[in-house]
């Protein structure tokens, strides 16, 4: 049930977030992009569909299944491994960029500081890395209320990490901790959900 919520309904709610963020890296020369928390693999597609070479990860086996049967779309140029953000199967600098949405305000402090850790390593020096999660301070307006809402019926621990999530500030806060400094900053959603781009330090 869950996977068909997020299908039918998640998925096409963020459709204007993944085709920013396509667009956004699409004008980045040799992009060997890998989207962290890739659930049912949308924000690979729309990689693929801008001529990206796009590989996703998603510790939930069921997610995975659902990303690898996009394939019928005819995109070649994407894989789709089960992994965890805090330990990516790849070679360090393997890829030009890298993404998160909406994975790090499910994840405890530690797991957070260790998923950034990954990406840096991950992604070349100067690389692109994305970050895309809720805005904090988080508003009281109706769609905010629903996301809250949500998040209390995923489970007492998914809300606990929220809940620290805003708490602690939001992705400023993790960027600030991990030494990384956004370069570009788009609001979406009627101020609910932010997408930061940094450049890599690594």
């Amino acid at each position: 049930m869950f996977l068909l919520n997020y299908s039918t309904l998640i998925d096409p709610l963020l459709q204007d977030i993944r085709t920013y963020t396509a667009e956004l890296l699409s004008t980045k020369p040799l992009q060997n992009v890998l989207d962290i928390c890739c659930g049912t693999g949308d924000q690979v597609v729309h990689y693929a569909q801008k001529g990206l070479i796009a590989t996703g990860i998603d510790h939930d086996l069921t997610m995975i299944s659902q990303a690898n049967k996009k394939r019928k779309y005819g995109l070649n140029d994407v894989d789709f491994y089960i992994a965890r953000a805090t330990r990516l199967p790849f070679d360090d600098g393997y890829f030009d960029s890298a993404s998160i949405s909406l994975g790090l305000h499910e994840m405890k402090g530690a797991e957070q500081d260790k998923a950034v850790s990954e990406m840096k390593r991950t992604v070349k020096k100067g690389g692109t890395l994305i970050f895309i999660d809720f805005q904090v301070p988080f508003s009281m307006s109706p769609g905010a209320l629903l996301i809250r809402t949500v998040e209390f019926l995923a489970g007492k621990d998914n809300y606990r990490c929220f809940s620290d999530y805003l708490f602690q500030g939001g992705l400023k806060t993790i960027l600030h901790r991990n030494q990384l400094s956004p370069q570009k900053k788009a609001i979406v959603k009627f101020g609910l959900i932010e997408v930061i781009e940094t450049d890599n330090p690594r």
